[in-house]
């Protein structure tokens, strides 16, 4: 199996069902085995305002792919479906027992499926009492329903708090963190303009955490930062991602490339699936190209030295 997660956020949106199915049989063929959504995707694409099209063609997909669900693990989310078009991001399900056991509900029926084997909680919700929340997940968790829980967007702290609550009701707690990472690092304190979400992007701190708790399994989105390591002129780097660091580390990026016959976004796939802790990225294909792409990094090794050329750049 490859370490990469296939994620499906545009697939019946803005990819069409006929290249997101073939995106998906390739990913499968090739070994892959994650494949991420939400129940929210994509609610910028579609007229209604609201998401759930992404989990139908999954539904599809699996329905006219006897067996394939055996082949796969299936993540999906909850909390950040608009409650009404243009509601988010202040006006969301957010992650009561209700709506968490309405999302579920809404979740298996689109997909066509008896469980979910990741759910995540999509961001925090501030409002609902943490008790509450994990004691909804954890209910479902006995069910079987949920394989396993995980956090995405969240603090640290809140997942602490999270697990010891856990712990205390005897439920199920967290066993993985989705946030943002790549190799290039914004500038400190610009992560809330430059994200949506204000948790979102992985931290010394994050990586620390995972490092000394292995049980939490770390997921990367953007890591390719939407095309920005391949020079494209319709997907520049952030502005907050301008200063020093990163003109050195794209130098150095297209220096091991150059050599290795390699391009920059593979090589910036097989740094994040190769380190310590090991992190397993979500890629979202749009292309054959893309996905080739995406596979061909998650399988390229790096020497000791190699990883050290690019770690070693601030």
């Amino acid at each position: 199996m490859v370490n990469l997660a296939l994620g499906a956020m545009e697939y019946g949106t803005r990819i069409d069902e006929q290249t997101s199915f073939r995106l998906l049989d390739a990913y499968v063929d090739a070994g892959g085995e994650w494949i991420d959504t939400a129940n929210c995707y994509a609610f910028w694409q579609d007229p209604t305002g609201h998401g759930g099209q992404s989990e139908e063609l999954l539904g599809r997909w699996f329905a006219q792919r006897p067996g394939v669900r055996d082949r796969v693990k299936l993540a999906t989310k909850v909390g950040c479906e608009p409650l009404w078009p243009g509601s988010w991001p202040e006006h969301t399900e957010g992650l009561s027992s209700k709506a968490i056991d309405a999302a579920l509900e809404t979740s298996l029926r689109r997909l066509g499926v008896d469980h979910i084997d990741l759910y995540w909680a999509h961001r925090d919700d501030r409002s609902t009492p943490l008790e509450e929340t994990v004691a909804a997940f954890g209910k479902h968790a006995a069910a079987g329903t949920i394989g396993r829980l995980g956090l995405s967007n969240y603090a640290l702290w809140r997942v602490e708090r999270m697990r010891g609550l856990a712990a205390e009701l005897g439920v199920m707690g967290p066993s993985a963190l989705q946030l943002r990472y790549s190799y290039l690092q914004p500038r400190p304190l610009v992560r809330d303009h430059a994200h949506d979400h204000r948790f979102g992007w992985i931290t010394d701190e994050v990586l620390d955490y995972a490092q000394h708790n292995p049980e939490q399994q770390l997921f990367a989105y953007s890591p390719l930062m939407s095309g920005a390591y391949e020079n494209r002129p319709d997907r520049p780097v952030h502005e907050a991602f301008d200063h020093p660091g990163t003109t050195r580390r794209l130098q150095v990026l297209t220096d091991l490339a150059t050599e290795l016959g390699t391009t920059r976004s593979e090589l910036v796939l097989a740094w994040l699936t190769g380190g310590s802790p090991a992190i397993t990225p979500i890629v979202g294909a749009s292309t054959p190209q893309y996905l080739t792409t995406a596979l061909t990094g998650t399988q390229l090794d790096l020497t000791p030295e190699q990883r050290e050329q690019l770690d070693e750049v601030w």
